[in-house]
């Protein structure tokens, strides 16, 4: 079987893909870069405000509301631009779309730069898989390459690249092509994503760090005998991410029911709502790195505080994906993954007995089953949450949990979230 192709276009696309992938980590480190000080200026803000009283307060009311708007304003100049954008390059896969515009790239980096440095309960992975889709469309249209098959893959292969870099999970980048993207393994392809997310990370690291994005705290490989506690805990992980992706897409239903309210209107007012929440507690809006960091550290929250932190996130996020702006689902998904698993352990510690695992493996065995409940891709979550936070030793715990989670979500007859979005696109088009 050849995976290399013939000639000089075999080899001229494996160059484009190592050429996109490189700009692929530019733009997406770059994005990471400032989304990671929007976030340290946010909490200067807060600061000064709070000195302020009651009156502070309605000050990042304020900047989340003209945040949201202005993204919102951005991107719907710019067809595909709200939104995450997996459900876009899934469709140029398919066939059912054509891939974006030259405008698309600099409106999802300044919208989803916006949105989500506002505050907004968005992911970063969302607008850095579409960004780097379309880098690897423009290497695939300038390298002149022999036929339009791989010009779809290079488009496929540097999406996987973006998610690679958002996340710093090479591995978790390729996974996420095969298993989700595009549900199959070709050899091309996956040599192709291999060149794109290989450099695409390498470029990065300057800018992001080479260590683990959500480090956790030192675990150990749990007995065996508590794999049936975290099946137990991947079918509610799955029956929270089947209700999570209704809310989503019933959110999205909800909003279309208001033709008379402009877009951005119900923009500013969403992110007024998150920026009132912000006000409150910052750990309840954001895409929530810094809940997921906390609870990772073994950082304990009462259950009280797990609980409010979840509903809030549960329905605060279906709400930030509403308001039409660039930005993804998945960070959100991770850190409500990380409270349920945490909540989880909050819940069964009085039955368990003194060597049973902590609060950390629990909350890192949700990340992956709650992802897993609402995208359905089980391998995806795996391998992108073990890379982010070097919990190696979870993998039985992940794959009995994973599983769970898949069956759950599927036997309460939920689609996968991306197929939904994917086809409400389609249907808008």
């Amino acid at each position: 079987m050849t995976v290399g192709g013939r000639g000089r276009d075999g080899g001229r696309a494996f160059v484009a893909a190592a050429l996109a992938g490189c700009a692929v980590g530019l733009v997406g480190g770059g994005f990471r870069w400032c989304l990671d000080h929007a976030d340290l200026l946010r909490a200067m803000l807060l600061d000064t405000t709070g000195a302020l009283g009651w009156a502070g307060r309605l000050i990042p009311v304020a900047v989340t509301a003209a945040g949201a708007a202005a993204a919102c304003a951005l991107a719907r100049r710019v067809p595909h631009a709200p939104g995450s954008g997996i459900q876009h390059v899934e469709a140029v896969w398919r066939q059912e779309a054509e891939p974006g515009s030259a405008l698309l790239l600099p409106v999802k980096f300044v919208g989803g730069l916006i949105a989500i440095g506002s505050g907004l309960v968005l992911g970063r992975e969302g607008p850095i898989v579409h960004m780097g889709a379309a880098i690897g469309s423009g290497a695939g249209r300038r390298g002149r390459l022999g036929g339009a098959e791989d010009a779809r893959m290079l488009h496929t292969a540097l999406g996987g690249a973006g998610l690679a870099v958002a996340f710093t999970a090479p591995l978790g980048g390729l996974v996420f092509v095969c298993e989700e993207v595009t549900g199959t393994v070709r050899p091309r392809l996956v040599l192709l994503t291999l060149v794109g997310t290989l450099t695409a990370v390498a470029v990065s690291q300057p800018l992001v760090g080479e260590g683990l994005v959500l480090p956790a705290a030192a675990v150990t490989a749990p007995p065996m005998w508590t794999l049936p506690i975290f099946l137990l805990c991947g079918v509610t992980a799955g029956a929270l991410g089947a209700a999570y992706s209704t809310l989503v897409v019933a959110t999205l239903e909800a909003c279309d029911r208001l033709p008379r309210v402009p877009l951005v209107a119900r923009a500013a007012a969403i992110g007024a709502l998150v920026g009132a929440l912000m006000a409150f507690d910052p750990l309840l809006t954001g895409g929530g790195d810094q809940l997921s960091e906390r609870l990772l550290a073994g950082g304990g929250l009462t259950a009280g505080a797990l609980v409010l932190c979840l509903a809030v996130r549960f329905a605060a996020g279906p709400l930030s994906y509403a308001a039409a702006t660039p930005g993804g689902l998945f960070a959100p998904l991770l850190a409500l993954g990380a409270l349920w698993g945490s909540l989880s352990h909050v819940l069964l510690s009085p039955l368990l007995p003194p060597d049973a695992p902590g609060r950390v493996a629990f909350a890192v065995v949700g990340m992956a089953a709650v992802f897993t409940g609402v995208v359905r891709a089980p391998l995806t979550g795996i391998v992108l949450v073990t890379e982010m936070t070097g919990a190696g030793e979870l993998l039985l715990p992940l794959l009995a949990a994973c599983f769970a989670a898949a069956v759950t979500a599927d036997r309460m007859g939920s689609e996968p979230v991306y197929d939904t979005l994917r086809r409400r696109m389609l249907e808008r088009t």
